[in-house]
């Protein structure tokens, strides 16, 4: 029997709202070949095969709605284009990238489809979408397929692209204010949440107003722990060493046992706690300087660490600690049973990402160090029933946040004022955190910047914490949605000009602006940069400028189709017309009807507050009012037109023309703008259609531009941009 093939043309990232979808995605175009003639009920097994190696697509909705409705479909008929289109988001579900949405429509070609998947990082979303292909051919042909391994490799690419579990909090929680966000590394945890003046940066648990000054603070522990006594915190006796017998002086004036911790490491890397002889004492002294620059010995508390959450100056969230332990079973080594018991924690892992260390022997000097006190070396094997302490830094386990005491709150609040960070990890050790700290001893031991937040987030035990949302809201105070001024201009008729136009007004508004069109980036309308990688990177790039206070980007409709837009909404849509497509055949997009669905897409953003701008004298182009969450404003030359009176008469704006005047018609009267007689004006229409003119002034409008700026930037027009 032939193996079934299937042709996967063509995969395109589509970063921004698209056709589609508001969100990324992943689109694919499909050649089923053969397999337009063998939908799934006519292919033996499939079915079982498919439910018995994807068990999860019982919970795809699909188009019947309700659980199992694609199993429906695919017991009734359905093409192989839609089955793939549904085994690559269970395989990104198993993988951890949770994906709702996906379409599959044909198209005029044969046996080829459109399809398409959200794409929460596109590498993850690529590699799944042929991964789910081969599954997909090998269930028609009854062949062998490892799904396990197939899953672990896409975890290990989100792993390696996909935002880190803390970053990913936090950008969660702008996303559910509607605050937009943008990565601005490839793979890396560094992102913009906002646009233009009114972004901040995060990086992780830290934001771009955590201080160098402040995280230089907290890695010198010793730093430290100085300036929190010098405030009145209480913090473990101890000094920096020089040597092992300066440690062990240390130790005997402390009062034994002690700890001993490098002064700058994280992560309670090279941290020995319990010190009790000075053979330990010189063991935990060679760890210690292999993980930190210099050496400290201090007071051991005895208690339970625990790690405390500041943001803002206010403690938002705390953890109790745990150590780690093995339980011998007179079988397994040390070793299998680190492995089986404490590295299976998905908590644990390499990459800073992860909040605790996988557990490596004999790398882990510090476990070996406590194995050696109990007699115990990696490949022993523990008597049934022993318990073996392996590791004694805390494993935060347990959510406390609702234990803490008022006067620990206040301190570890203070802790982090003192260090300078806004964000803080406070590390303290109390036998009760619900007592005050003095009364029982306790005192706090370590301040971090970028704290992991993944224990308050998923704790073992206790309520997850939304911490992620404490973080958005010390950065953006209730009311502030990051955003700028955006205008998005598409069509076919005269954009760069218009877009060049709109920045112009904007710019005499005294608003730094950006412009992106026509391949080129103006800032306040001085080119900066001619060829832009892509129309999406150029939008992107005006976004990403500190200095930009409004942004006007020109949108094509092969961009749309190639990239999608650059922002996730705009304040202004303008759409000058939806005319017949040309070019556009290799997106399968040969009809106005379907070039009107590509130009929707810059309506459908425009925000509550916003307004779409669209000419009245293109009959599909003024269809698209219906599609805008915001205001409409219609433009035209016809001082007649048909849609006018009533419009107006619900509140709407409309812009055209009356005895030689560009006029303003609203439910209060008609407000004249500016006079076509006028020699500036012109000149000005001897370069730009009357209809780029009106859309330019209809967008200012809609912006709340003062009439007399309007008319006054128009007149100067001329002069001050040569290249419109």
């Amino acid at each position: 029997m032939p193996t079934t093939t299937l042709d996967i043309v063509r995969m395109r990232h589509l970063r921004g709202p698209n056709v589609w979808t508001y969100r990324a995605a992943l689109e694919a175009i499909l050649d089923i070949g053969p397999l337009e003639d063998r939908p799934s009920h006519t292919l033996p097994g499939l079915y079982e095969r498919l439910t018995a190696w994807l068990p999860g697509l019982v919970e795809h909705h699909c188009g019947v709605g309700e659980r199992g409705g694609f199993l429906q479909r695919l017991r009734e008929g359905t093409w192989a284009g839609h089955i793939l289109e549904h085994i690559a988001i269970e395989l990104l579900n198993l993988a951890g990238l949770p994906t709702g949405f996906g379409q599959t429509r044909s198209t005029e070609r044969r046996g080829v489809y459109k399809m398409v998947i959200r794409a929460r990082q596109y590498e993850v979303a690529e590699q799944a979408v042929l991964d789910a292909r081969d599954l997909l051919c090998a269930a028609i042909d009854d062949r062998p397929f490892d799904v396990a391994a197939c899953v672990k490799r896409l975890k290990a690419l989100v792993d390696r692209w996909a935002l880190g579990p803390s970053t990913a909090a936090i950008v969660d929680a702008a996303t559910a204010r509607r605050i937009p966000h943008i990565r601005l590394i490839e793979g890396g945890n560094l992102v913009q949440l906002g646009y233009g003046a009114e972004q901040k940066r995060i990086w992780t648990a830290e934001t771009d107003r955590t201080s160098a000054i402040a995280e230089g603070i907290s890695r010198d522990k010793d730093l430290t722990k100085r300036l929190l006594a010098e405030c009145g915190v209480p913090v473990p006796e101890g000094r920096v060493v020089r040597d092992v017998d300066d440690a062990w002086e240390a130790a005997q004036d402390i009062g034994l046992p002690v700890v001993v911790k490098p002064t700058d490491a994280n992560h309670a890397r090279g941290v020995s706690l319990d010190v009790r002889t000075r053979e330990e004492l010189q063991a935990a002294f060679e760890l210690a300087e292999r993980e930190g620059s210099e050496v400290m010995v201090e007071r051991y508390i005895p208690g339970t660490e625990h790690r405390v959450l500041v943001v803002g100056g206010r403690m938002v969230a705390a953890s109790r600690g745990e150590c780690a332990w093995i339980t011998g079973d007179g079988v397994h080594t040390v070793r299998e049973l680190i492995e089986r018991d404490i590295n299976s924690d998905p908590r644990r892992g390499e990459e800073e990402e992860y909040p605790l260390d996988t557990i490596r022997l004999p790398e882990n000097r510090d476990v070996m160090l406590e194995l050696k006190r109990q007699g115990l070396q990696p490949d022993s094997v523990p008597e049934a029933g022993r318990r073996v302490l392996v590791q004694r830094t805390g494993l935060l386990t347990d959510d406390v946040t609702d234990q803490v005491h008022p006067d620990i709150a206040e301190l570890t609040s203070l802790a982090a004022r003192v260090v300078g960070l806004d964000i803080a990890g406070i590390d303290l050790v109390v036998q009760d955190i619900s007592r005050p700290l003095a009364e029982q001893g306790g005192a706090i031991v370590e301040v971090n910047a970028g704290p992991g937040l993944l224990p308050h987030l998923k704790p073992a035990r206790g309520t997850p914490r939304p911490v992620g949302e404490a973080i958005v809201a010390h950065l953006f105070p209730a009311g502030s949605t990051g955003r700028i001024p955006i205008v998005g201009v598409t069509g076919t008729r005269e954009t760069p000009a218009l877009a060049r136009l709109v920045g112009w007004l904007l710019q005499r508004a005294n608003l730094h602006t950006g412009v992106a069109c026509d391949g080129r980036l103006y800032l306040q309308m001085q080119p900066v940069q001619a060829g832009a990688p892509s129309p999406w990177e150029a939008g992107q790039r005006i976004l990403m400028n500190r200095r930009v206070q409004a942004a006007v980007i020109e949108n094509s409709p092969r961009s749309i189709l190639d990239e999608g837009l650059p922002y996730d909404r705009c304040l202004i849509g303008i759409v000058t017309d939806v005319p017949a497509p040309t070019g556009l055949q290799d997106h399968f997009i040969t009809t106005q009807d379907q070039m009107r669905k590509v130009l929707r897409t810059q309506v459908d953003v425009v925000l509550p507050d916003g307004c779409a701008v669209l000419n009245a004298d293109c009959e599909v182009c003024a269809s698209l009012a219906e599609l805008s969450d915001g205001a409409v404003l219609f433009y035209g030359v016809q001082p007649d037109h048909p849609l006018r009176a009533e419009h107006v008469a619900q509140g709407g704006q409309f812009v055209t023309v009356e005895h030689n005047q560009v006029v303003l018609a609203r439910a209060s009267g008609v407000v004249p703008v500016l006079g076509l007689d006028h020699p500036d004006i012109q000149a000005l229409t001897a370069r730009i259609r009357l209809h780029t003119l009106l859309a330019a002034v209809g967008a200012a409008v809609a912006l709340r531009l003062p009439l007399d700026l309007i008319r006054a930037g128009l007149e100067v027009a001329p002069a001050e941009l040569p290249d419109l």
